[in-house]
């Protein structure tokens, strides 16, 4: 589902590329500190699916950082993919694929794409509701391959409740906007992926307030 929200750092047209391009302030204040503890934890090798890429500007860095890794960028809304299409093609990488129109909150979608070695979520599940969060989470685990790593980055409640007067804004901001959506509870996530089959083995402290959730699929048998 695409919603049209009021966020800060939203994303906006780079008015000097003359491309498709957009950029969002909040990607490039977070993604080195993302790509720094995506390398910590990555596989060498395998593929590896970034859910709801936005402008692009993350992956084109995820490539070009974790060369061994085959990326496959993801967006619902055609302008993003649009945009990262062309920050691609600014930044090419050949470990970097064609962002694929996907709606990570539809059910079935990991059937349609394969298993992946790491999947990447970046500040999504506090801009849908509960419902499909838990779609998200239930489709997330059946894409990961045994063995395979989730990191899951945003900002969250922590016992029901925002740990800053910025968090708290925020959660009360995305609330009156859609009373569907807001903030999740670390807790429910966590307990959401291990009913999944997926085991919670981190949660680091991220600039800004924000977490790093860090999952993985058991290997079996």
């Amino acid at each position: 589902m695409i919603r049209r929200l009021d966020l800060p750092g939203a994303a906006c047209t780079a008015p000097d590329t003359g491309d498709s391009r957009m950029s969002a302030p909040a990607a490039l204040r977070n993604r080195d500190a993302i790509v720094s503890e995506l390398q910590q934890v990555a596989p060498a090798w395998g593929r590896a699916l970034e859910i709801a890429s936005g402008t692009g500007e993350h992956v084109i860095r995820f490539a070009a950082a974790m060369p061994g890794l085959q990326w496959q960028p993801s967006d619902p809304d055609p302008a993003r993919r649009r945009s990262i299409a062309a920050w691609s093609a600014a930044h090419p990488s050949p470990n970097l694929l064609p962002p694929l129109d996907l709606d990570a909150a539809r059910a079935g979608w990991s059937a349609r794409t394969g298993a992946f070695d790491l999947i990447v979520l970046i500040n999504l599940l506090h801009l849908i509701s509960d419902d499909e969060a838990g779609t998200v989470i239930a489709e997330i685990a059946s894409a990961t391959t045994p063995g395979g790593i989730v990191a899951l980055y945003g900002p969250f409640l922590r016992d029901g409740h925002p740990t800053s007067d910025g968090d708290a804004g925020f959660h009360a901001a995305l609330r009156a906007q859609d009373p569907a959506i807001g903030y999740k509870d670390v807790a429910d996530v966590i307990a959401q992926a291990a009913d999944r089959g997926l085991d919670h083995t981190q949660t680091r402290a991220m600039p800004a307030n924000n977490l790093l959730l860090l999952f993985c699929r058991p290997v079996t048998g």
